[in-house]
């Protein structure tokens, strides 16, 4: 079965990682995607990631992670041809994903107002650090400048050792999968009106979204949400060090409350079913939580817990969550066997959901610089000697 977005082109002039995320998401469920670069500027992730070989080849792992299954053209778009040729590949396109500073592509003449006077159904998407309004529009961040505005690195660490950045880039791939929301409603929206959209998305708006809980209660009682490390009030719901490794337990509702303390031969403190009693408590219950979970393993803890359908799990690194049994079943990832002949494989992940049938697939592995160029011009009608004079002025 086709896939939801199989003969929907996207033109993605984005770079490092929240937007070639959301162009990926459109990927992997089908779209032509024809991923922009300067032909002398590559995007700077081709060259980051842990292996220096692939970094200096511009296939660096930073890049892998989404770059399958999209189409790589080089147009120098300070070049009044290169401009030409994007506005012609924008013109028979459905989506136009650019995450330059705010003004970068207007100043350009690449702007909605003008693009849209050639393709008025086009989905244009600009996503920026703060938005295209407002008194920081000038302004440019990465995902750890945005967790720092936010709120998010103040409300992350210990008591004792805060601020600290979230681990992996979470607000760059969460604008990632925004924008491709935002992008999948406007394409729905367009089925109903027939007309294009414009999309104003900024990391700063997703990184508020992401804090929504923590903001609505900071409105209500001024009070800020504090950094707590892995203990959270409740003591259900706190990580614990057992005889070997640590785990994370999660009886948060009233029910696995009294699971967690039954099974522990605790009735009276199963009964304090109540939140605000069980919240100011919680020291108090941790303590006996902490003495009987030194008595076993994390592992033998997560078993037996789950069995009693109590939320507990062991504290995995990346390596041991990539090998769960679990995962695999599911298909989260897309793995490349000997990857370009390297004698090694590579997995990417591919969508966090699966459908019954034309869901989420990787196709091809993700291309070179500029891999697709000569093939993009083709369909857009040009010769090979055409193609040849636009290299060497410089152009693709």
């Amino acid at each position: 079965m086709t896939r939801p977005f199989e003969g929907i082109r996207v033109i993605d002039a984005t770079h490092v990682l929240a937007g070639p995320f959301a162009t990926y998401q459109l990927a992997v469920m089908g779209a032509d995607v024809i991923k922009i670069e300067n032909p002398k500027v590559m995007d700077q992730v081709r060259e980051q990631g842990p292996d220096e070989t692939l970094n200096r080849v511009g296939m660096g792992t930073y890049y892998l992670t989404q770059g399958a299954n999209k189409r790589s053209v080089t147009l120098d778009l300070n070049h009044e041809q290169g401009r030409e040729l994007f506005i012609q590949l924008v013109a028979e396109a459905d989506v136009l994903v650019e995450n330059y500073r705010a003004g970068a592509f207007a100043s350009l003449g690449l702007g909605y107002d003008e693009l849209s006077k050639i393709n008025d159904k086009l989905i244009y998407c600009s996503m920026t650090a703060f938005g295209q309004h407002g008194p920081r529009s000038n302004q440019t961040a990465y995902d750890m400048q945005i967790q720092a505005t936010s709120g998010i690195m103040a409300a992350t660490g210990t008591p004792d050792v805060n601020p600290v950045k979230v681990g992996p880039p979470v607000v760059d791939y969460a604008t990632g999968t925004m924008g491709a929301l935002a992008i999948s409603s406007a394409l729905f929206q367009r089925e109903r009106t027939g007309c294009g959209q414009y999309i104003d998305l900024a990391m700063l708006d997703v990184a508020l979204v992401l804090m929504g809980a923590d903001a609505t209660n900071y409105s209500w009682s001024d009070k800020l949400p504090l950094p707590a490390g892995n203990d959270m009030p409740l003591a259900g719901a706190r990580c614990y060090q057992t005889k070997q490794g640590q785990l994370m337990v999660g009886a948060m509702n009233r029910q696995q409350h009294r699971r967690l303390f039954n099974y522990f031969g605790h009735p009276e403190i199963a009964e304090i079913t109540d939140y605000p009693p069980r919240f100011e408590k919680g020291d108090q219950h941790a303590e006996i939580l902490r003495e009987k979970l030194l008595t076993r393993t994390a592992n033998e803890w997560e078993s037996e817990l789950q069995a009693h359908h109590i939320p507990a799990t062991r504290v995995r690194n990346i390596a041991e969550a990539l090998a769960d049994e679990q995962l695999s079943s599911r298909h989260v990832t897309h793995q490349f066997e000997d990857y370009r002949g390297s004698g090694q494989s590579l997995s990417v992940p591919v969508a966090a959901f699966k459908f019954a049938h034309g869901g989420p697939r990787v196709d091809h592995e993700p291309p070179t610089h500029g891999q697709h160029t000569d093939e993009v011009m083709r369909e857009l009608g040009y010769s090979d000697e055409d193609i040849q004079t636009y290299r060497q002025q410089g152009v693709i």
